[in-house]
């Protein structure tokens, strides 16, 4: 079998698929050959679904012969954060209190994908419910980064082992939530492409939740294409997810080759640059300049209302109040089987005054009304993603550190899910420890054709995205097949 295959996007395989050149099940045994290879040192999956896999590929492959080809993600091996509800499989939610939890019903997010045809590998590690930034587990093991083969390095969080998969090699795409980051932080230290849509363009319905009012479900990819291929799929009304009504569709992958010409690009003066690693500021602005040259209108803006996000940050956290009503339960009858960077945060969500509560999620939509203002007249925002490359696990996953460390990687995408907007993360460059470096662009509410567009000009006018971790092997192709 041809291993290359597993370093090809889904625009790249798609066509060899539908034309029957490409067998879904010499596909899917390649990803999971890669998956018994590899997973024991990366340890992106805590649940790995082998003979389905192979039964689903197999249903496609006798699908596509016969006629029924359902659409690009047909045929196509991928991967669920284990958050996402799947119907007779296991889904921890990264804890051991829901270890034998097994759901009866598919998410919405993983119903659309099977409907499309799409090949489900496994299911992904995370941070235990969803509540941490840098991608530690204490109960499960943390995600191996694949940048330092040498240095246990943070994957990013929450979506921790969808990020190490995609990266790695073992899943063509993953699907994460991000209610703070939880999709871009490990797309940033990963070196992938994240997506976080706006609140409300992608069901929720089935997925267990950390924040109901902010939770968002978004692919980790190898390209931008895949990324627009992927969203396109999920995004739209869902009967069992009210917050999906009435939303503006969008046609997220049909603009992408409309370029970055005459787009216009703010690089805030305020917050995001605040603590920023010097490594990675060359890196985002080098960025910024590579989309100056594609044609874009890109300056330095004054947004002054940021600055009010540090100090509504200091007030309290509104998203550990949605976890402690959720989870309340599980804390007064199994404290001690929390693991305790999840715990800690989450009982601060008892803490804090109904009053406090109220006053920050109204001045969050004040602030989000003046934001989504200054957008109209932008087309996206460019930040770095995180603040810094991925630290070595060692150096966070310490009392007098992990707090710290949560903050600033959360620093940059948070205020994005606070402000009702959409975002993209998209590697941009290399430190000198060859870590990758992520650049963020912020669109505002529902504007995830654009920030796509823009982001798919900078991809194709660079090759950063195109570097293979050292953790995994890029073998040659075989002559006898036509390139991917």
């Amino acid at each position: 079998m041809d291993e290359a295959l597993a370093f090809c996007t889904i625009t790249e395989i798609v066509r060899h698929i539908r034309s029957g050149e490409l067998s879904p099940v010499e596909l899917t045994r390649v990803f999971l050959e890669r998956i018994d290879r590899y997973n024991g040192h990366l340890n992106a999956y805590i649940t790995v679904t082998a003979e389905r896999a192979l039964a689903a590929a197999r249903a496609a492959e006798a699908a596509i012969a016969g006629g029924q080809y359902l659409g690009p993600l047909h045929g196509i091996p991928m991967a669920l954060k284990d958050l996402v509800d799947t119907a007779g499989i296991r889904t921890t939610a990264g804890s051991i209190l829901f270890r034998d939890r097994v759901p009866e019903r598919d998410a919405a997010v993983a119903r659309r994908l099977f409907e499309a045809g799409a090949v489900l590998l496994g299911k992904t590690h995370m941070v235990e419910f969803a509540f941490g930034g840098p991608g530690i587990n204490h109960h499960y093991g943390t995600p191996w980064n694949p940048w330092d083969p040498a240095v246990h390095r943070l994957p990013g969080g929450s979506s921790s082992g969808s990020g190490v998969a995609v990266a790695g090699r073992l899943a063509t795409f993953a699907i994460g939530s991000d209610t703070g980051g939880s999709v871009r932080i490990p797309a940033s230290f990963c070196g992938v492409v994240g997506l976080k849509p706006t609140f409300g363009r992608v069901s929720r319905a089935g997925i267990v939740p950390l924040d109901p009012t902010l939770d968002s479900m978004g692919p980790l990819t190898l390209s931008v294409r895949d990324a627009a291929i992927v969203h396109q799929l999920l995004a739209g009304p869902e009967p069992a997810d009210p917050d999906t009504w009435a939303q503006p569709l969008d046609d997220a992958s049909g603009p992408l080759e409309d370029g970055a010409h005459g787009a216009r690009i703010g690089i805030p003066r305020e917050f995001f640059w605040a603590d920023v690693d010097p490594e990675v500021a060359v890196a985002v602005r080098a960025a910024a300049q590579v989309l100056a040259g594609l044609g874009a209108e890109v300056d330095e803006v004054s947004i002054p209302e940021l600055a009010e996000l540090t100090a509504l940050a200091e007030r309290g956290n509104p998203a550990a109040v949605e976890a402690y009503l959720y989870f309340r339960n599980y804390l007064d009858s199994d404290f001690e089987a929390f693991d305790p960077i999840v715990s800690k945060r989450m009982i601060q969500g008892a803490t804090l005054p109904a009053v406090e509560y109220l006053g920050l999620k109204r001045a969050y939509r004040k602030l989000a009304s003046r934001a989504a203002e200054v957008l109209d007249r932008l087309d996206a925002l460019l930040t770095p993603t995180t603040p810094m490359a991925a630290p070595p696990v060692a150096d966070v996953d310490r009392q007098d550190q992990y707090f710290e460390v949560h903050a600033l990687c959360v620093r940059n995408t948070a205020p994005v899910n606070r402000l009702g907007l959409c975002a993209i993360s998209v590697p941009c460059g290399f430190t000198r420890a060859a870590l990758p470096v992520g650049m963020q662009l912020i669109g505002g509410p529902f504007r995830e054709a654009r920030i796509l567009r823009l982001a798919y000009a900078y991809e194709q006018a660079t090759e950063w995205g195109k570097r293979v971790p050292p953790c995994v092997e890029l073998p040659p192709p075989r002559l006898q097949r036509s390139p991917l």
